[in-house]
């Protein structure tokens, strides 16, 4: 992604990776204190203390707060769907389990995921009150729910999935459930056990297969 606009452009050489460095230690800075204080912790001084830069320093990479969190949000968005290639096994002959380990990514089975989570929740809260937050937060498109759209659709022609099921409501079911589940893990409210057979029960009304289906890890 080229710098936003505005923004001071990275030198090429040295000099232009060790100010990708600090931009990328100054971003990982706003994603740990989102994650363990709240975004409305991260003030550019708190970002500052926190990376081990300057309040200058902050201020020459990044116009303003709003282009700070902005471009950290993006930039853990890219890192996260990067991540989530690498794990998922995009197999279109095992649909049911396609689906399963997209929903995994909204659980947080890991400490990785954990922390993105936690993350995107701060986010969440902040553009509640924040629409200029919101616009990029919130896009209107939906892409996630289209890609579950499209593996249920493609299951349900070729007869795998339950006939005259409704692809888009059940996206977006699936992919709520998902979020709701996974912010009540990170609450202690639920077990990831428990939200992973709740997942596995809806995917067996879909498939099936009945309720929950074949034995879910």
């Amino acid at each position: 992604m080229p710098p936003p606009t505005g923004a001071p452009r990275p030198a090429a050489g040295p000099a232009g990776e060790a100010a990708a460095d600090k931009r990328r230690r100054i971003i990982e800075a706003v994603w740990r204190i989102a994650a363990e204080r709240g975004l409305h912790a991260a003030s550019i001084r708190e970002v500052a203390a926190e990376a081990g830069v300057s309040v200058r320093a902050v201020q020459y990479h990044f116009a303003d707060k709003h282009r700070l969190l902005v471009d950290a949000l993006r930039l853990l968005h890219d890192e996260n769907e990067r991540i989530a290639r690498s794990r998922i096994r995009f197999d279109p002959a095992d649909p049911r389990g396609l689906l399963r380990d997209v929903l995994d990514e909204f659980l947080p089975v890991d400490a990785q995921r954990a922390a993105a989570l936690r993350v995107f929740a701060a986010y969440y809260a902040r553009s509640l009150t924040d629409p200029a937050l919101a616009a990029v937060f919130l896009p209107d498109e939906h892409p996630l729910e289209e890609m579950v759209a499209a593996i249920l659709a493609a299951a349900r022609d070729a007869g795998r999935a339950a006939p005259g099921l409704d692809v888009r409501l059940e996206a977006d079911l699936l992919v709520s459930a998902a979020v709701g589940l996974g912010g009540d893990v990170l609450h202690g409210r639920r077990s990831l056990a428990h939200a992973r057979r709740a997942l596995a029960y809806r995917l067996g009304t879909i498939f099936g297969d009945g309720p929950g289906g074949a034995a879910e890890r």
